[in-house]
């Protein structure tokens, strides 16, 4: 919303303060300030002048005219101009040598066209007033001349610019604005709503209401004889202007002036053009409308509509018919203003993709007693600016609705505040914005229910409310803040009123507890862990598409494409829970491989959702009137997916760098089944690694890991066609493990590792074992069979060829052995390598190699 100072201070005696003054009050009242625009401010030296005389200059590609001009000087100026809209005698602006226009541009005597021009006749758009750049500005004839135009015309103005949220739809006016500007100044403000209103002594032209759930007040009037030539004021178009909106013709121009001083939506039919009683009512199937935009709109049968005995002439409170406008010859004009269902119209736009500035109102919600007043206001400038005769009465068709009331403590916006507020302060704050406040509370309101007259409390509220019946008072909102329909909403204008900057800042006190769980400090250790070992933490939405499910080539009847279904995504072609992380870490990978990052190594720690067995399909949809019950909460709990935590890797390119160190090394599997080895680490836990195939991994190249006997995840390198349907780098390897079995398994709170004095005992084994034997089995060998005095086994090198026979391939261990209380003998080493060994030979059929 554009907001000209000017404009403001009509209805507000502002004191001497700049636009950034209003701005920063406006601010703290809870408004959004986007900008402050300045017009007008540099110019200078622009004055009223008479053309005298007028010569035509001929050889020119363009018409061109020498022009002798009265300023008010003592010598008429000579002027070069090549507008042809005016004639000898015309008072135009002119800016003289050494004057400067909006924008700093500056204008100085110069030879043109073979002549000397001594300054320039200004268009509007030359004067910052509007876009009209078609020919020069012609002002009225009784215009002094020598007159200074940025002061007649005023030009000198700022624009507060202000984004206006849904709640607060009585902003999305100058007469809105002006009141909160004269609330915080605390200054008298002027309602331009507030006008004598004529007797209605009869109908206009007749209409009705079919649906009371549309439309609660519908208001016609009408004038005739209006002069279709006659134009816009000069201050209308500039303040229109100013606003944002462009002018059109004095028709238009009228109701956008009333629509953006009042924020009431109006709008204007050619009453030649009406067939019969207007009627405002839903869509029928298969109706259709072509709007002012010249589209031809399938109608919904929630949409709302203006119609008459041809059909639908408009979309209520969104866009007028094409075959009922305002055209270039009407002059008889029936003026419409109706209050129509905010929800009602904020659906209609958005199913139409239509937003239009009188929808922005009706959707947030628009004053309902603004129509008979807006209507009148609107007849009364037609006849005014355009000469059009008042028709005598009005239509006024309306459904009762009564004023709602809510009744609260004058103590709860300072119990939600957090500081106290003195009962006669929350009564003149709810004053300042129109509430009628009055002492004592509603029967209805104590009791928690429903009263027919309006909204009220209830719940745990309406029982504290009960408990503090002295102190209650009964507040009926103003007709133009439909938002405030709870005690909650009243404490918030209290509150804002008196100034966010002066409630105290006050720390929470920390619940008592023991902190992180073990699940979280896992959690957060993985993280640290991934992140020092090279992989870079990315969040990705847990959103994911069907098409997510072939890419990764998972079967038909695998349990990860069994997802659920968001009511309300956020993307049609997003619309499923994810039940793996990698579809979320694929496209942030080839997102950066595009940028030209192809050496990438990223982790996430998230959850995943996986619906039960027997589980509803949707979730219950539960009021807010209340505490759910137990049963209640039981219900959504069973709708509700699985959830377990998950951590995923993804790497492609080089896993260890390039440089002047030598050549890097490429990412590979190994490196993810690493990955998974090290989120282990930090659990305390030990993974054992076996070959596996399952989808989006290579058959072979996919390592499941084990917790003992419990799958808890897989890694490898992707499949190819994989990497293909999601444009990856060649190679790209994964892991994915579920921390939350992890958790399961943790054995307790983490325990330092005890650390021996004793010297350390290393023996060098290799082992000849047949090709396909995992090395995993050969390690738990050597585990087992060494004993607790076993440190660590680490492999060292893998050896092919033929020393050690086809088929055969050595492995070659160092293993650590230390005691906590004494130094191992040569004897008690031997004995356990041996044993190592041997066990090793029985389980996998290890031989010791010598050479």
């Amino acid at each position: 919303m554009k907001v000209p100072l000017s404009w403001l201070r009509e209805y507000v005696d502002l004191p001497a303060v700049t636009a950034q003054e209003v701005a920063d009050k406006l601010t703290a009242a809870g408004l959004k300030l986007e900008s402050i625009a300045s017009h007008g401010h540099d110019v200078k030296n622009v004055v009223v002048g008479e053309v005298l005389e007028i010569e035509e200059l001929t050889g020119f590609k363009k018409p061109i005219r020498h022009c002798r001009v009265e300023v008010g000087e003592a010598t008429p100026r000579e002027i070069v101009c090549g507008a042809t809209n005016f004639a000898a005698g015309d008072r135009v602006p002119v800016v003289l040598p050494g004057g400067v226009l909006p924008g700093g541009f500056e204008v100085g005597a110069r030879k043109t066209y073979g002549r000397m021009s001594e300054g320039m006749i200004c268009s509007e758009r030359e004067l910052g007033l509007g876009d009209d750049h078609a020919g020069i500005m012609v002002l009225p004839a009784g215009t002094p001349i020598g007159a200074d135009v940025v002061e007649l015309l005023g030009l000198r103005d700022d624009v507060i610019e202000l984004e206006i949220t849904p709640d607060i739809g009585y902003a999305l006016s100058i007469r809105g604005v002006a009141r909160e500007v004269a609330i915080a100044f605390g200054v008298e403000f002027r309602d331009p709503a507030d006008v004598e209103l004529p007797e209605e002594t009869s109908g206009a032209w007749p209409a009705s209401i079919e649906d009371p759930t549309a439309c609660d007040r519908f208001v016609l009037r009408q004038v005739t004889g209006f002069d279709p030539e006659a134009k816009s004021p000069l201050w209308m178009r500039t303040r229109l202007s100013r606003a944002g909106m462009r002018p059109v013709s004095l028709a238009v121009d009228i109701t956008n002036y009333l629509m953006l001083e009042l924020g009431q939506p109006l709008h204007a039919f050619d009453t030649a053009k009406l067939t019969g009683e207007i009627v405002v009512r839903r869509a029928l199937p298969g109706e259709r409308l072509e709007t002012l935009d010249h589209v031809v709109r399938d109608l919904d049968p929630d949409d709302i509509l203006i119609t008459d005995q041809s059909g639908p002439i408009s979309m209520a409170g969104t866009m007028g018919g094409l075959e009922t406008e305002i055209s270039d010859g009407s002059t008889e004009i029936v003026i419409e203003a109706a209050h129509f269902s905010a929800t009602g119209i904020s659906r209609e736009s958005r199913r139409h993709n239509l937003v239009s500035e009188a929808s922005k109102r009706f959707e947030r919600g628009v004053d309902r007693e603004l129509p008979l007043v807006a209507s009148w206001r609107a007849v009364h400038m037609l006849a005014e600016l355009g000469g059009a005769t008042i028709l005598p009465g009005v239509t006024h068709a309306e459904v009762e609705v009564r004023p709602g009331r809510v009744s609260i403590p004058a103590s709860h916006p300072g119990d939600i505040a957090g500081m106290p507020y003195a009962r006669e302060t929350v009564v003149r704050r709810l004053e300042q914005i129109g509430c009628v406040v009055v002492d004592g509370d509603d029967p209805a309101v104590r009791e928690g229910g429903v009263d027919p007259t309006g909204v009220v409390t209830g719940g745990e509220l309406a029982a504290k409310l009960a408990v503090k019946g002295d102190d209650m008072i009964t507040v009926t909102p103003p007709s133009w803040r439909p938002d405030l329909t709870d005690p909650n909403d009243l404490a918030e204008e209290v509150i804002r009123l008196e100034g966010y900057e002066r409630l105290p800042s006050v720390l929470p006190s920390a619940p008592a507890g023991a902190g992180l769980t073990e699940g979280q400090r896992l959690r957060r250790r993985v993280g640290r862990a991934l992140a020092e070992a090279g992989y870079a933490e990315v969040l990705a939405y847990p959103f994911i598409s069907a098409d997510d499910f072939d890419r990764l080539q998972l079967p038909a009847d695998d349990a990860r494409r069994r997802a659920a279904r968001l009511a309300n995504p956020l993307g049609e072609d997003e619309p499923l829970m994810r039940t793996t992380l990698l579809p979320g870490l694929l496209k942030t990978l080839v997102r950066n491989a595009g940028r030209g990052f192809a050496d990438v190594a990223l982790f996430e720690t998230g959850s995943v959702y996986r619906p039960r067995e027997g589980a509803p399909e949707t979730a219950p949809v539960l009021g807010v009137e209340r505490r759910p019950t137990a049963e209640e909460l039981a219900s959504i709990e069973a709708a509700l997916p699985d959830q377990p935590w998950r951590v995923a890797v993804v790497l492609a390119g080089e896993f260890e760098r390039s440089g002047w160190w030598g050549r890097g090394r490429e990412a590979s599997w190994a490196d993810a089944v690493q990955a998974g080895r090290i989120v282990a680490a930090e659990a305390g836990l030990e993974l054992s690694v076996m070959a596996d195939q399952h989808e989006p991994w290579h058959p072979g190249r996919c390592a499941a890991l084990y917790l003992g006997d419990l799958l808890v995840g897989h890694a490898g390198e992707l499949h190819p066609r994989v990497i293909e349907a999601y444009g990856l780098p060649p190679r790209t390897a994964a892991m994915e493990l579920e921390l939350t079995r992890l958790e399961t398994a943790l054995p307790g709170p983490v325990q330092a590792p005890a650390i021996s004095a004793y010297p350390v005992a290393t023996q060098d084994v290799a082992l000849i074992v047949p090709d396909f034997t995992p090395v995993a089995d050969v390690e738990a060998a050597l585990r087992d069979g060494a004993g607790e005095l076993l440190e660590s086994v680490r492999l060292f090198d893998v050896y092919t060829g033929a020393q050690v026979g086809e088929g055969n391939k050595s492995l070659a261990y160092t293993l650590r052995f230390r005691a906590a209380d004494r130094t191992l003998t040569a004897e008690e080493i031997a004995a356990a390598r041996d044993a190592a060994v041997a066990l090793a030979a029985d389980r996998v059929g290890a031989q010791l190699r010598t050479a």
